[in-house]
């Protein structure tokens, strides 16, 4: 077979992402605050976007929104015009629409006039500030009140660096959540030099604090009101067997008597294993929902987007139609034409992924209304391909949407993939379970005992949910027992005993 050169003209179909498909399936995954932040980049990067402050009725739907058209100041768009070399004289823009941001100073500074820091926000106002006043009255947080201790310890120079370094990697619970071996490492001294500075730190309040796990945690309390003897440390070394309520083990390993290991547990479940918890830390953001669902009067489900996590964003069409007519360059051009598509793009984008969101939320509140007026037990078995099928997406679309976002409910707030759940088959070929629904199930059949006697077994219970048409395995059964944080039925009888 002879080999040689030719051409050849062939035509296909083909799929190209481009960059901007690629971002606009990324906004689909992201929560509403992480979509806040990436707006809020936007705004920073493209003049001729703008944010849209007013008032929004929560009953219209995202696309029925009206969008008012505002200026901005040519001064508030100074930096991201000078990329593009922009000339752009203070005559064109009216005093009203002046900024008065960081444009406005450096203009100011400019024209050798005098800036108002009351009105700018810069610093040197303390009234401006308004956390200024909580800023002092705040309680200090655990590593402030750890370094105050370190300030009076009387440590060296050196031990000081180490102690600093070591106060850092704490946690919010008072663990020490980094290597001393690499903290050595790293910083170039001996292992027990190291371990010197910690234990010195160890023994700063709150007692338990700058421990590496439990046990250190708990024993460091112990030492602190003198009751860490070998009995105790015994009983430290297996904390496995307390939890388990293995008693007998536990009195022959700490070599004491019933009422002496009553005493000693009774002394460990005093003692704190989170010693940093009752410091000032960052507030736990609010969960807020993506998607509210209510019952109307007729007994259907209504769907509606929480338009507060919806950054509402419009293009300035007047400031474009005015930089368009002052750009001279050919990259001054390019900046304004190139700033114009990404507008326009991010709020085509914002308002898919707004439509999309409601869409697949509408499936799922059809496709789950039994859970929203039964409960739990009538949750159904769903999958991504239903939905999507239903709704004419692809699954990895769904996936997307589903990720991150939060629905609430009259039965509280839920995270959209919750309603995605595995089938359990039914005996005699009835409808399919939900793995949920049978979890719960086998939580409320452990909550109602009460004597030994009510203990079921895994392989009692695989009976009781035959009985009531749900065919499962032991072993699921023990799964779905373990991923409830649920003992054992020798454990749960133990400890009925114990607390009878």
């Amino acid at each position: 077979m002879a080999l040689g050169h030719r051409l050849e003209l062939r035509q296909g179909q083909g799929l190209v992402i481009t960059p901007q498909l690629q971002q606009a399936i990324k906004l689909l995954q992201l929560s509403n605050l992480e979509l806040d932040a990436f707006v809020e980049a936007e705004l920073e990067r493209n003049p001729l976007l703008q944010r849209e402050d007013g008032p929004v009725e929560a009953e219209r739907a995202p696309d029925e929104i009206e969008r008012p058209t505002e200026n901005l100041g040519l001064d508030a768009v100074s930096d991201s015009a000078a990329s593009g070399q922009m000339d752009a004289t203070p005559d064109d823009v009216s005093p009203g629409e002046r900024a008065t941001g960081d444009g406005a100073e450096a203009g100011a500074e400019q024209a050798g006039g005098q800036i108002d820091w009351s009105r700018t926000g810069g610093g040197g106002n303390f009234e401006s500030d308004d956390n200024y006043e909580g800023a002092l009255s705040r309680p200090p947080t655990l590593v402030e009140h750890l370094t105050q201790q370190l300030a009076v310890a009387g440590l060296s120079p050196a031990q000081n660096v180490v102690a600093g370094v070591l106060i850092d990697a704490v946690d919010e619970t008072g663990y020490l959540r980094a290597d001393i071996a690499e903290v050595a490492e790293r910083l170039g001294c001996a292992l027990d030099f190291v371990e010197g500075v910690l234990t010195v730190l160890q023994g700063f309040e709150p007692a338990g604090v700058m421990a590496r796990d439990v046990r250190e945690c708990l024993a460091l309390q112990l030492k602190d009101v003198n009751r860490y003897d070998p009995c105790m440390a015994a009983l430290l070394d297996n904390l496995d067997l307390l939890a388990k309520r293995d008693m007998a083990a536990l009195r022959k390993l700490c070599g004491v008597d019933d009422e002496d290991l009553r005493e000693m547990v009774a002394e460990i479940r005093a003692l704190t294993p989170r010693p940093g918890a009752a410091f000032h830390s960052d507030p736990p953001q609010t969960l807020v929902p993506d998607v509210h669902v209510r019952e109307t009067p007729g007994g259907l489900w209504h769907v509606e987007l929480n338009t507060d996590t919806l950054p509402r964003v419009l293009v300035d069409q007047r400031y474009h139609a005015r930089v368009s007519k002052g750009a001279r360059t050919d990259q001054e051009k390019t900046f304004v034409s190139d700033s114009f598509a990404t507008a326009n793009w991010l709020v085509k984008s914002l308002d898919q992924r707004a439509k999309t969101i409601l869409k697949v939320s509408s499936e799922i509140v059809r496709q789950q209304d039994g859970f929203l007026a039964y409960g739990v037990e009538h949750l159904r078995p769903l999958n991504l391909k239903t939905v999507a099928d239903a709704i004419g997406m692809h699954e990895s679309t769904v996936s997307r949407v589903t990720s991150n976002k939060y629905i609430a409910t009259p039965r509280g707030v839920f995270e959209l993939k919750y309603f995605f759940t595995s089938a359990i088959q039914a005996t005699e070929g009835g409808e399919a379970h939900s793995a949920a629904s049978v979890r719960h199930k086998i939580k409320g059949l452990v909550e109602a005992e009460r004597t030994e006697a009510d203990v079921h077994s895994d392989d009692r219970i695989v009976e009781i949910l035959k009985d009531s048409g749900v065919d499962i395995a032991r072993r699921t059964v023990a799964k779905y027992r373990e991923a409830l944080r649920i003992p054992s039925s020798v454990e749960r009888r133990r400890l009925i005993k114990e607390t009878a």
